[in-house]
């Protein structure tokens, strides 16, 4: 299949490997923004294949694993209300708050359901008249326009009985928050394509100048991942630092310009806190006054709270990429899928619960036919 085949040719990754290999001279961190990134390159061992020099370092890509356990304890509240029913994606319910999780308040009697898309939970809404109905508004700029979609939908309908609790978050914030940082090891980023789909890329070419780090908005098979390396590596070596598009065939310099308004009107930008980060500022989407009438906090008086996390868990600096699950005691002895510490291990697109998929604590394999744990 066109743009799928051709994408995870073995021949082709291998040819990408041996220019990277002849490219890198310097010691180099590259830093995946994006969680469907990082399983691909675990998942085919493309850190495994790259010279020694070059380290990838994953990165905070992943909503449900940056969700903080205060949100997920709002979550908890709300779903424990008799007259609620409560609307989350899959990958939500299994994600630890202070004391349970979303599975075990359906366990516990609570109305939980898994959606598949926030239009799911308005017709629940529309069916249930008598009932609360809530949707878990998670996700960075990928989800937000079908999340701003169903609350205009919702206004349009009426529907008196739905709302939203927002947990929307925006990655060029995070991104500067990591290179803020006095202990960030990142020399260059490659970027979320499916985020840069929907806001394009105007924001990231800021940043590079900004910082002067490349960042290459990349896509997700193999062969664009290896690209979008070497398309950055070949940037560090000549000590330039722009943004560039390898994922052409999706991304444009400014994005879904209808999807972009449509968050524009229902949204306005907040600060938001971050799992592993804490308060990142003008970095996620809350509900603009217009539609505040759909705010679950605002609707059922949910306050303000702090939360500690597992002092066990070693995930915040995973999501920084100061650590890698790896290095974790916990991972894969204490912290399992079935038993998680955190949500980088629950999450499908978490960074642990890949190297926990695909990865044995011992030893890594490149499928590109060069093996090492780097």
């Amino acid at each position: 299949m066109k743009f799928i085949d051709e994408y995870r040719d073995p021949d082709l990754a291998r040819k990408y490997v041996r220019e990277i290999e002849r490219v890198a001279k310097g010691s180099w961190n590259i830093m995946e923004v994006c969680g469907g990134q990082t399983h691909a390159i675990v998942r085919y061992g493309i850190d495994s294949a790259l010279p020694r020099g070059v380290t990838l370092l994953h990165g905070p890509g992943c909503p449900v694993c940056v969700t903080p356990v205060e949100t997920i304890d709002k979550a908890l509240e709300l779903a424990s209300h008799d007259n609620v029913t409560f609307c989350s994606f899959g990958d939500m319910l299994r994600v630890p708050g202070s004391t349970k999780d979303l599975l075990s308040v359906r366990a516990e009697g609570g109305d939980v359901r898994i959606v598949y898309s926030p239009l799911d939970s308005l017709k629940i809404a529309r069916e249930n008249p008598d009932r609360e109905v809530v949707f878990f508004g998670i996700g960075f700029e990928t989800t937000a326009p079908t999340t701003a979609m169903t609350v205009l939908q919702a206004k349009r309908f009426g529907l008196s009985n739905f709302s939203v609790l927002t947990a929307l978050v925006l990655i060029p914030p995070a991104i500067e928050s990591i290179l803020d940082s006095p202990l960030t090891r990142v020399n260059a980023f490659l970027a979320p394509g499916h985020v840069c789909t929907v806001t394009g890329f105007r924001e990231y070419e800021r940043l590079s100048e900004k910082y002067g780090v490349p960042i290459v908005v990349t896509g997700f098979e193999a062969v664009d991942l290896l690209q979008g390396i070497l398309m950055s590596l070949r940037q560090l070596e000549n000590s330039e630092a722009r943004t560039e598009n390898q994922y052409g065939r999706a991304v444009q310099i400014d994005g879904n310009t209808a999807a972009r308004k449509l968050m524009d009107d229902v949204f306005e930008v907040i600060d938001r806190k971050w799992r592993g980060f804490g308060t990142i500022p003008s970095s996620g989407y809350g509900l603009s006054g217009d539609y505040s009438e759909f705010d679950a906090e605002k609707r059922f008086g949910l306050t303000d709270r702090v939360a500690e996390e597992s002092t066990e868990c070693i995930s915040a600096q995973i999501l920084q990429g100061i650590k890698k699950p790896s290095d974790c005691p916990a991972f894969g002895v204490t912290c399992t899928p079935e038993k998680p510490l955190g949500a980088t291990m629950v999450s499908n697109e978490g960074a642990c619960n890949a190297y926990y998929r695909y990865r044995s604590r011992a030893k890594s394999k490149s499928t590109l036919g060069k093996g090492g744990e780097k």
